[in-house]
C-alpha cells in the first residue's frame, strides 16, 4: 500500500488510551504514515511508541494484558498505621509531592523504546516527536524536547522516557519531575501536560499544510459515576481528574471537527489501572468504529476548506499524497 503522509496529535486520557490505539489502527490500515506526532499524558506514551516504530496493532498486543497497577505500588509510606487512614499518603505527599513515584512508568516506557533502539530524541530519525508537559513553577506550557533547551537541557541529554514521565505526572497522583533551570537556582516542577493543554491539535498548524493533521481525542456523553471524596487528598485529585475529563465534553469548533476522530470514553476513568481485559477490548473497538465513521466522510479538499487554507489550487498536487475521496 502506498504511503500517505499525515501528522497525529493524541489527547491524554490515562487507561482510556486503548481507544486511541483502536482509532490509530484504522488510520494505519488506510495507509497513513505519521511524519510528526504529538501527545499529552497517556497520549504521549502512544505517540512516543509510534515514533519509535511500533504499529497500532502491535501496541494493542503489548498492552492488552499489561498490569498497569504496577505503576501504583504500595510503599512503606502507604502502610503507616497511625494518625488515621490518610497518614501514609499525607506523609508521602509532603515529602515527594505525589502519592506514587513515576519511576515504574518511566522504566516501562524506556524498556519498550529500547527494543526499537530509541533512547533520546536524537534516535528518532524519520519522525518528529513532540511531548506536552506543564512547568507549574513558571506557569508555562512545555513542548518537549525543544522547550527544555532554554533550561540548559539539550535534546540529546533528555530521554524520551523521561519526557513521557513528565507529561504523565498527574499532579498529586504521581511525583512531579524536578528540572534545573540554568538562569535560576530554583528548579522547576514539571507535571502532566493536561494541566495546560490536553489536546494540542494546533501544534502543527501552518497556513497551507502539505498533508493533514489528525487529532485523536475522547468524547463522553454522560457525567459518569460520582467520585468518592473522603478527605483533602481525594478532593484535590477529583478536582484535577474532573478538569481533564471536562475535555471530553468540550465543544469542538467546526474547523477542528474535520480533523478530529472522537473516541467514546465509555465512562472509563483515567486512573482505572485495573481495567478488565474485556473493557480494554471494548475501548479499542470503540476507537475502531469511531475512526471508520470518520474516514468514511473525510476528504482532503474539505479539510483544506475548513482549515481556511488560501492556496486551494494546490489541492490536486496534495491529492498525490492522499487517497482519493
Amino acid at each position: 500500500m502506498r504511503e500517505i503522509r499525515a501528522d497525529a496529535v493524541l489527547e491524554g486520557g490515562g487507561i482510556k488510551a486503548f481507544g486511541l490505539i483502536g482509532a490509530l489502527s484504522v488510520a494505519e490500515e488506510k495507509g497513513y504514515e505519521w511524519k510528526r506526532l504529538a501527545g499529552t499524558s497517556a497520549g504521549s506514551i502512544i505517540a512516543s511508541l509510534l515514533a519509535a516504530g511500533y504499529r497500532a496493532h502491535e501496541l494493542y498486543d503489548l498492552l492488552a494484558h499489561h498490569d498497569f497497577t504496577l505503576f501504583t505500588p504500595i510503599s512503606w509510606y502507604h502502610r503507616i498505621p497511625v494518625m488515621g487512614p490518610y497518614a501514609g499518603s499525607s506523609a508521602r505527599l509532603l515529602l515527594k509531592k505525589g502519592l506514587y513515584s513515576g519511576k515504574p512508568l518511566e522504566q516501562w516506557v524506556g524498556e519498550l523504546l529500547a527494543k526499537k533502539g530509541v533512547y533520546s530524541f536524537t534516535d528518532l530519525k524519520d519522525k518528529e516527536l513532540s511531548i506536552i508537559a506543564s512547568d507549574i513553577s513558571r506557569g508555562r506550557l512545555l513542548v518537549l524536547p525543544k522547550d527544555l533547551e532554554e533550561y540548559g537541557l539539550p535534546a540529546n541529554r533528555l530521554t524520551v522516557a523521561r519526557a513521557v514521565r513528565m507529561s504523565c505526572s498527574i499532579p498529586l497522583f504521581f511525583d512531579p519531575v524536578k528540572v534545573p533551570h540554568r538562569t535560576s537556582k530554583k528548579p522547576s516542577y514539571v507535571v502532566d501536560g493536561g494541566v495546560l493543554s490536553n489536546f494540542p491539535v494546533w501544534l502543527f498548524d501552518q497556513e497551507n499544510p502539505r498533508w493533514p493533521t489528525f487529532g485523536f481525542r475522547f468524547l463522553s456523553d454522560a457525567a459518569g459515576d460520582p467520585r468518592e471524596i473522603g478527605g483533602p487528598i481525594s478532593l484535590i485529585r477529583a478536582m484535577f481528574i474532573t478538569m481533564l475529563d471536562a475535555h471530553d465534553n468540550r465543544h469542538i469548533k467546526e474547523q477542528d471537527r474535520v480533523r478530529t476522530i472522537q473516541v467514546p470514553s465509555m465512562e472509563v476513568k483515567m486512573t482505572e489501572f485495573d481495567l478488565s481485559t474485556a473493557r480494554r477490548e471494548s475501548l479499542f473497538q470503540a476507537g475502531v468504529k469511531a475512526a471508520r465513521e470518520f474516514f468514511n466522510n473525510w476528504n482532503f479538499r474539505q479539510y483544506l476548506t475548513y482549515r481556511g487554507c488560501t492556496d486551494l489550487k494546490r489541492v490536486s498536487f496534495r491529492r498525490n499524497n492522499t487517497k482519493p475521496s
